[in-house]
């Protein structure tokens, strides 16, 4: 195997670790939110699916299993719904988010992104996920 090889394969390794750590950590501070209403649930659990699934088959088969998973996001994975209060709480979260970014950077192009981000987010939301009681 060529020096080449053997550095990608190490690449792709370490960015397994690396989606498998985040996604741990996303679990964590979303499950924390359901102790800690400030905190957005729905978004973090998100975040663990996505990385658990490009990191570790065994971590997103397991927790697609979850009742973590049946409660918060089954619905809006199946059927591309969520309820109002997941729906506003996951667009203001973004936008504290947002906002932050946008303060702590202090770059137009970069607010101009974000700012574009966040109208094509509401566009989204508002328009593809349906709301569910």
């Amino acid at each position: 195997m060529s020096h080449e090889r053997k550095t990608m394969k190490k690449m792709r390794k370490v960015a397994q670790y690396l989606y498998i750590m985040l996604g741990f950590t996303s679990l964590g501070v979303g499950s924390l939110g359901i102790f800690i209403p400030v905190l957005p649930t729905v978004p973090f659990y998100l975040l663990t699916a996505y990385f658990f699934a490009k990191g570790s088959d065994r971590f997103h088969n397991w927790f697609i299993n979850t009742k973590i998973y049946d409660r918060y996001l089954k619905e809006f994975m199946e059927n591309k719904s969520m309820t109002k209060k997941q729906k506003w709480t996951l667009l203001l979260f973004v936008d504290v988010v947002l906002v932050l970014t946008i303060l702590l950077v202090r770059n137009p192009v970069i607010t101009i992104i974000l700012i574009t981000i966040d109208v094509i987010k509401y566009i989204y939301f508002l328009t593809q996920v349906k709301t569910v009681k």
